[in-house]
């Protein structure tokens, strides 16, 4: 039996498998973690002047829908009459249920939501703005997401906004969070005055996409180098136009296209709360007219 001795394994006490464990796992997690890093270089690239970040601002940046705060804020400021209120329900309604923009509901809903801001002045809403971002916004911000911009301009690049909102409203917002300026839907104004229509149309989908490629031109960035950041579906053209495009809080239609082309994504939403969170703004609603509704809702629930 001696002679067979060689075929039996030495035993190894308990300490040193544990030993020959630990050194084993240590030396597989620092092989993956560079791999890691030589597969995912540095990102936001420091000091890269020619990249930039663009972030959609509802239920991306901020927990719901800008114009649904703005709206509330409108109301309790006494902006708006009764028969308005309820055609603006009606109107949102419309849109939640049928899923569709019918052209002629679209101007109607854009007609109506301009008449609000018609003869006010420009200065007013501005004003009007940072009180509303102070009683209904800041607290809305996503940690996540605001450190996502955060690093963007730790490494020295610009950080914009881009949403259907109006732009007065994006400004307030890009500015207390200390971004760079904010891309919004534009309403005429004259002498400081809105004349009640817009200049073209919301800033919504495929327009994103123009507005970032017009000020990437003007500010020579290379798109291929910047990220964007978006919730909806709606915003794949603007996330297709940059080489860093990012899936925050999707929804199912951008999170199956985003892992389909492989995008990043990031969820700060927790567990089933994450499909609930937030009121979406109806797509296309010029203005102040997205979330007038809800804020209708709101009033009614608390009377």
């Amino acid at each position: 039996m001696a002679a067979l001795g060689w075929l039996t394994p030495r035993k190894r006490s308990a300490t040193a498998r544990s030993v020959l464990a630990g050194e084993a796992s240590a030396e597989a997690a620092r092989k993956s973690t560079q791999e890691v890093l030589e597969r995912e270089p540095e990102f936001p690239v420091p000091g890269d002047e020619r990249a930039a970040a663009f972030f959609d601002l509802d239920n991306t940046v901020m927990q719901g829908a800008a114009l649904f705060h703005f709206g509330r804020g409108l109301h309790k400021r006494k902006f708006f009459d009764t028969r308005e209120l309820a055609r603006f329900a009606w109107q949102q309604a419309w849109f939640r249920l049928a899923g569709v923009e019918d052209p002629e509901h679209m101007q109607e809903a854009r007609d109506s939501a301009l008449s609000i801001v018609r003869g006010h002045r420009v200065r007013e809403l501005q004003s009007i703005g940072e009180e509303i971002y102070d009683e209904y916004m800041a607290e809305r911000i996503w940690p996540g997401t605001r450190a996502l911009a955060q690093a963007h301009l730790d490494a020295g690049q610009r950080v914009w906004l881009v949403t259907a909102a109006p732009v007065e409203i994006a400004t307030v917002i890009a500015r207390r969070l200390g971004l760079t300026g904010a891309l919004g839907t534009v309403a005429e104004s004259v002498d400081g005055v809105y004349t009640g229509k817009l200049v073209g149309e919301p800033l919504h989908g495929p327009a994103k996409a123009e507005a970032v490629r017009a000020l990437a031109l003007a500010e020579e960035l290379d798109l291929g180098r910047c990220a964007a950041y978006s919730d909806s579906h709606n915003d794949i053209p603007m996330l297709s136009l940059v080489g860093h495009p990012y899936a925050i809080n999707p929804d199912s239609k951008l999170r199956k296209h985003a892992r389909r082309m492989d995008w990043r994504l990031r969820d700060y939403r927790t567990a089933r709360r994450a499909a609930k969170v937030g009121i979406p703004a109806a797509a296309g609603v010029g203005a102040v007219a997205g979330g007038t509704a809800a804020a209708i809702a709101l009033h009614r629930k608390r009377r």
